[in-house]
């Protein structure tokens, strides 16, 4: 081992990705130790981090050259240990002096004052908050004054966060091109406009209030003024990816003006989204023409109708018809129905039809339906024919039966099959078709 060459043991190491191989292999030989230390560039450390600061000084002799560090609690005990502390935190940042991206989760005693050491990370462009319980509005507007190549900041479950001064501070820059929000509750979906021309930069945009589940709550913006609507007409012409979870629209409010504005689009996440409509899902589809993966979950809503139980997911068949006509690179389609009882067809708006006509004017090569209760073995037997279909996923779409299952197998390109609970089908059916197409289930 000793007489490699150094340029091959670099390659040895490089093709390692697992991280109890790589801490194995340090402990071959000297060289090996020794090339494996310089060429680490991420680590992951938490609950076995003890005592806190000497390990993470310790770690960053070792390892020179990390970039990406990930400080995760997630699961600490009293038993663990200290948890790292801001002191700990100053010497991260004053001795790793490569990090680039940096993630803490879960780190109970770290706060505001310690955020000011991160001004020492030259190089950081990547930083992630998840659940750090300390920091507030003035820790971020540190961070935002201070990292001054910060390009990605994703915020998830800070409650002490309140004010967004922090937030205006980062748009005058213009500098994020990625920005995550979730289950902050001080901040709402009207203090995301404060971001100004920072919008115009960003390239990918997360939003979700309430942590992937959603509430049904009247929206209020303090400044809104009704049938003036200068101030949604921001630019964000660079957006690529834009998610938004469990948020609340009014037509007055935003989101037709937001999706029309985002000309470079391609991939949409709506998850629960209260307030969306076809004349929204319209307005997409003609400035968004770029559009490669679309997710879609819906709830059924109360339709305002005569009977007592006329709810309804708020999309119809004309949503996916103008996506048919004008998003012709669409690629990825998942559609996920919540809370929609098959003894109540009627509950989701969509039909098999919209759904067939949007896959055979599209490219759909991923495609993941979820309770989708309306759709049967005339639907499996349109997916047969799809010519660029290579992934399908179902789960809960009881209308599908093993007469549509055995229809997959004449799938030109289908070569991923998941199913959860789909009851109706049988193992000698899927196995049938798996054997048929040579399938990865």
């Amino acid at each position: 081992m000793e007489g490699l060459p150094r340029a091959l043991l670099e390659e040895i190491v490089k093709r390692i990705t697992r991280r109890t191989d790589l801490n194995s292999l340090s402990l071959v030989s000297k060289q090996f130790y020794a090339v494996e230390s310089e060429n680490r560039y991420s680590i992951c450390v938490g609950c076995g981090l003890y005592p806190a600061k000497l390990v993470m000084a310790s770690l960053c002799l070792r390892f020179p050259n990390l970039c990406k560090v990930e400080i995760n609690y997630s699961g600490w005990t009293a038993e663990n240990g200290l948890q790292l502390d801001n002191e700990g935190l100053s010497v991260l940042a004053t001795c790793c002096l490569s990090l680039t991206d940096l993630t803490l989760s879960f780190c109970s005693n770290i706060n505001d004052s310690g955020l000011c050491w991160l001004a020492h990370c030259k190089k950081l462009t990547c930083l992630k908050f998840n659940t750090v319980p300390g920091i507030s509005s003035a820790g971020l507007l540190t961070v935002a004054v201070g990292c001054k190549s910060l390009s990605a900041l994703r915020l998830i479950g800070l409650e002490k966060v309140a004010s967004v001064n922090w937030l205006e501070y980062l748009g005058s820059k213009g500098l994020l091109e990625e920005l995550v929000v979730v289950a902050c509750k001080g901040i709402s979906l009207y203090d995301l406009l404060k971001f100004g021309p920072g919008w115009m930069k960003l390239q990918k945009f997360e939003f979700d209030e309430v942590k992937g589940r959603y509430k049904i709550e009247q929206p209020h913006d303090p400044s809104h003024m009704a049938h003036y609507q200068y101030k949604y007409d921001f630019c964000c012409e660079s957006l690529k990816v834009l998610t938004l979870t469990g948020i609340v629209t009014l037509p007055e409010i935003g989101l037709r003006f937001f999706l029309s504005n985002c000309k470079s689009l391609e991939k949409l996440c709506l998850h629960y989204v209260i307030g969306i409509y076809d004349s929204d899902m319209i307005t997409l589809s003609h400035s968004c023409n770029n559009l490669r993966s679309l997710s879609l979950r819906l709830v059924p809503l109360f339709n305002g109708g005569l009977e007592c139980r006329d709810f309804r997911t708020p999309l119809t068949d004309d949503s996916l018809k103008a996506l048919a006509l004008s998003c012709r690179m669409l690629e990825t389609v998942e559609l996920t129905f919540l809370a929609c009882e098959p003894m109540y067809p009627s509950e989701i708006s969509f039909t098999q039809n919209g759904l067939v006509m949007l896959i055979q004017s599209c490219p759909i090569r991923d495609l993941i339906l979820t309770g989708a209760n309306f759709f049967n073995d005339e639907g499996m037997k349109a997916l047969a024919c799809a010519q660029y279909l290579e992934t399908l996923e179902l789960m809960d779409c009881v209308a599908t039966t093993d007469t549509g299952m055995r229809f997959l197998a004449h799938a030109p390109r289908l070569i991923n099959l998941t199913l959860r609970q789909c009851d109706r089908f049988s193992d000698h059916a899927v196995i049938e078709v798996a054997h048929a197409r040579n399938l990865s289930l």
